[in-house]
């Protein structure tokens, strides 16, 4: 797994991640983790497979639309290109 350092932060950062890690009954080093993570993977981030399931209820699809979906599908490999 992948390490960070980071360097030349304040003490008074210092101080208020230990807090702040104390407040929530983390480590520091764990606190630091879930900012980072809250950071650059929010919970409100759309998720693809939500956006499509949502599409499909909006449009009214139902299990069955989807099954018949399926057995109509064409099942045939297809064929690689030839760029020859």
């Amino acid at each position: 797994m992948p390490a960070v350092t980071i360097r030349n932060i304040s003490d008074e950062v210092h101080r208020a991640l230990k807090v702040r890690a104390a407040h929530h009954g983390r480590s520091t080093e764990a606190e630091i983790r879930r900012i980072l993570e809250a950071a650059v993977r929010p919970a409100e981030r759309l998720r693809m497979g939500s956006a499509l399931s949502d599409l499909g209820r909006g449009a009214g699809l139902t299990n069955e639309d989807v099954e018949a979906l399926e057995r109509g599908r064409d099942r045939t490999p297809a064929k690689p290109m030839n760029f020859e």
